[in-house]
């Protein structure tokens, strides 16, 4: 398996994109931040693999975000991505959570909201009902409301390795469904353990051999939690300072935490006064649980 990878591929007899993406250390870098269920790691797998192939989708310089939210033990479960291909997420939930669960299971009445923020340019948000049995056929239909391109999205994740192929159908002045029929059933019969397993290059020679395949040199996919002391340093001083010295006073510190990749920030009293006057704050090693 090529680790951490994503294709972009063209067929030259038809007018359909596609994307490969193979995830190893980023998705641990996310799913090990935290002690999830077995179950709630293959889902964060499936959704990094969606949220770096919509990713790559962008046509765009900036983020893009994909949150599953819902009134199940699992409340939330977010991936953030950009235009780099850099990755991180997280998830809440409650309870023991089984670990053959379904998607309703998890989730209960839930929804799908895919943010698009441009570095230049409107913010557009997207929402979709998470009314179907998979997160790809879900995904899948969210193409469908706002491009209205035919897609498809083959998910799979196993806790330790995350993998996706999508498909898309190139907008044209032809009608090319046909042959988008085709491709999709040729690229439907992939096993999970071929994508997550092999490396790029077989497992689209394997699907597409009598075809002709333009493919892309790879994009790396890489974990980046874009938290940091600074970051933890702002969001104090946007506090009042005597809730804050209340906080000093009893706990003796000031600990903020990231959620993404698990790392704590601390403040003692010197820095907590320094961060008020506007001073440059003393080094200090961040701490992560």
């Amino acid at each position: 398996m090529n680790k951490d990878t994503l294709y972009r591929y063209l067929f030259e007899n038809a007018d359909v994109r596609g994307e490969l993406v193979q995830l190893a250390d980023t998705y641990q870098s996310v799913v090990n931040a935290h002690e999830y269920p077995a179950v709630l790691r293959r889902f964060l797998g499936e959704l990094m693999a969606a949220t770096s192939l919509l990713t790559a989708t962008l046509k765009f310089s900036g983020d893009i975000a994909v949150q599953v939210q819902g009134n199940g033990p699992v409340s939330l479960a977010v991936i953030n991505g950009n235009n780099h291909q850099q990755l991180r997420g997280v998830a809440r939930w409650e309870g023991t959570l089984a670990d053959d669960a379904s998607l309703n299971d998890l989730f209960g009445d839930g929804y799908i909201v895919i943010t698009l923020t441009p570095d230049d340019g409107e913010r557009y948000q997207g929402v979709v009902a998470l009314d179907k049995p998979t997160l790809a056929e879900c995904i899948q239909e969210y193409f469908l409301q706002s491009e209205q391109l035919p897609t498809g999205i083959w998910l799979f994740a196993d806790g330790e390795r995350a993998a996706g192929i999508f498909l898309q159908v190139l907008p044209s002045e032809g009608d090319h469904n046909a042959e988008y029929e085709h491709l999709t059933t040729l690229t439907a019969t992939i096993k999970q353990e071929e994508l997550l397993e092999l490396p790029s290059e077989e497992v689209l020679h394997r699907l597409y051999h009598e075809e002709q395949v333009r493919l892309f040199d790879p994009i790396n996919v890489s974990f980046k939690c874009t938290c940091s002391r600074e970051r933890s340093a702002s969001a104090i001083r946007s506090i009042d300072k005597e809730e804050i010295l209340s906080l000093l006073a009893e706990q003796g510190q000031v600990e903020l935490g990231c959620e993404y990749c698990n790392t704590f920030y601390r403040f003692d009293a010197i820095d907590i006064e320094a961060l008020y006057a506007n001073v440059p704050l003393s080094d200090d090693q961040a701490t992560k649980q």
